[in-house]
């Protein structure tokens, strides 16, 4: 299942109406780890953030394994992956309501790597496309928290475009 929301309150219950005691989470712009303290001390649980005041607040969740990093890097990518290769919820919340194309292309990458059950994605701009769109009648559906369409295994190539998103990822 796929779920999208704006809401930072509806995002949170979306994530803890559908994690379950030991499952795998992967939340993407953990921030200062408001939600992350949420998630049941049980799970398996992997955040990432590439703010500097991240790091200290990170580091006093001792069920967490974080990683500092930009989640658009193939780095980041592989350093996740080398922690666990699948995840029961991928949780997204990169800037709640900036560049949807950005975050459409995180959700892709992270979780056709991944292969989650569940996807929660907290974006204002996915959220008004989806509710805007009209669709062709083609039922064309996943069940899954990921596109079914991209169900290729293990970590996607390094995708060049990155460097087309922002001179801030640029060596």
């Amino acid at each position: 299942m796929i779920k999208l929301s704006y809401d930072i309150k509806n995002y949170r219950q979306d994530i803890l109406d559908l994690v379950s005691e030991e499952d795998t989470v992967i939340e993407l712009g953990c921030h200062l780890g408001g939600t992350t303290r949420l998630i049941p001390d049980t799970c398996n649980i992997i955040a990432v953030d590439n703010s500097p005041e991240a790091v200290d607040e990170m580091k006093k969740l001792e069920n967490v394994n974080f990683i500092s990093g930009d989640v658009r890097l193939h780095e980041i990518l592989a350093e996740a992956f080398k922690i666990t290769q699948s995840c029961d919820v991928l949780a997204i919340d990169l800037g709640g309501g900036y560049h949807p194309d950005t975050v459409f292309k995180v959700f892709y990458i992270w979780s056709s790597t991944f292969k989650p059950k569940h996807t929660v994605i907290r974006n204002r701009g996915v959220l008004e496309f989806f509710n805007s769109a009209i669709g062709s009648g083609e039922e064309i559906a996943s069940d899954e928290g990921y596109l079914e369409t991209y169900h290729d295994s293990g970590i996607p190539p390094l995708i060049k475009e990155f460097d087309l998103w922002t001179p801030n990822l640029k060596r």
